[in-house]
């Protein structure tokens, strides 16, 4: 837990209020700058395990509609410095519970790597473990019902991310544009058909009328 440094403003005989507001500014500046190191630090370690926005906002900081660039005072700078101690406290704890789930995910996997038939069909995402990507860790019968049937069971990691977009019936790209083929005639159309020596359409018309020719 941070906890703010208590800021105290003496007035010395022979110091201008000017040079004490100076110094409590650069005091407060240099504060807020360190919690907010401290704060992007942590949430990118985790990323993306713990959610950075979900951060108490008790409103103390009341952001100040703003127009443009503007000097905070030093009520609002100390406003600013207590919010985000608030803020750093909550990424703290969100960083310690996830450090904790996790632990528990490989103590559970190693479990189900030693007894696997105390763990049927158990199901562990990769994600637990604080890793990337879509795979399960997965308790299954060896040689699907005999397996089961006989008591042999194994722990098998599955790999691999469904399509975003689904399955492409096409390739190349989505969007395309179809090209117009030619429209053939009926006689090719014929001669496309004729196989393995079959007469084709258009060889079967001249042949009925040199038939009739002939009678």
């Amino acid at each position: 837990m941070v906890v703010p440094e208590e800021l105290t403003i003496v007035h010395r005989p022979g110091t201008s209020p000017e040079v004490d507001e100076s110094a409590a500014r650069r005091s407060l500046r240099e504060q807020i700058a360190k919690l907010e190191r401290e704060r992007s630090t942590l949430i990118a370690g985790a990323f993306p395990h713990i959610r950075p926005l979900a951060t108490r906002d008790d409103g103390a900081a009341a952001h100040v509609s703003t127009s443009g660039p503007r000097l905070l005072s030093l009520e609002q700078l100390e406003l600013l410095r207590d919010r985000l101690a608030g803020q750093l406290q909550d990424v703290r704890r969100q960083v310690v519970e996830r450090n904790e789930h996790e632990r528990r995910a490989r103590d559970l996997l190693e479990r189900m790597k030693l007894e696997p038939a105390r763990y049927k069909f158990v199901r562990l995402p990769v994600r637990d473990l604080g890793e990337g990507g879509c795979g399960v860790w997965e308790v299954r019968p060896r040689l699907g019902l005999i397996g089961m049937l006989a008591g042999w069971w194994q722990l098998k990691l599955s790999s691999g991310c469904p399509l975003a977009g689904g399955p492409r019936h096409r390739r190349g790209p989505a969007n395309a544009p179809e090209v117009a083929r030619p429209r053939r005639s009926g006689g090719q159309r014929a001669r496309r058909r004729a196989r393995g020596g079959q007469l084709t359409h258009v060889d079967g018309l001249a042949d009925f009328a040199r038939a009739r020719g002939g009678a």
